[in-house]
């Protein structure tokens, strides 16, 4: 059911200005890509199988912009893939665990997500990723 880690996000105040740190350290972008149903803007950083990705707030209402004015940029979630996302959010529910997302919704790259709530997982927000 779960096949990898499909990424890691990171919320970032400014995106050019992460992408910048990131080129500097070696890390090369792939793409960048607005999701407006989520309201971020995104630069995707391959790393072998799985990817970084640097997601910046484009309205005050983004879930992102009121993480970075709560706890500052940083680590905002973990990603991983599952073949199935309407059996992965399943299973969690049946293990008791809190969803943020009952169904899932487009995220990066068009594909299917949803996030369980971290107060289920140790304080970590995960999110599924289907395909």
């Amino acid at each position: 059911m779960i096949n990898k880690i499909d990424h890691i996000g990171i919320a970032v105040k400014n995106l050019e200005s992460a992408i910048e740190l990131y080129k500097k350290l070696g890390f090369e972008i792939e793409d960048i890509e607005e999701v407006p149903e989520q309201k971020v803007r995104v630069a995707i950083i391959p790393v072998g199988e799985s990817k970084i990705e640097l997601i910046e707030a484009t309205s005050e209402e983004s879930v992102i912009a009121k993480f970075v004015e709560k706890r500052g940029e940083g680590i905002h979630h973990i990603a991983v893939n599952v073949d199935n996302i309407s059996r992965a959010l399943q299973n969690a529910k049946e293990s008791g665990l809190a969803l943020i997302d009952e169904e899932p919704k487009k995220g990066v790259g068009g594909k299917r997500i949803a996030f369980v709530h971290p107060k289920s997982t140790k304080g970590v927000l995960l999110e599924f990723v289907e395909g």
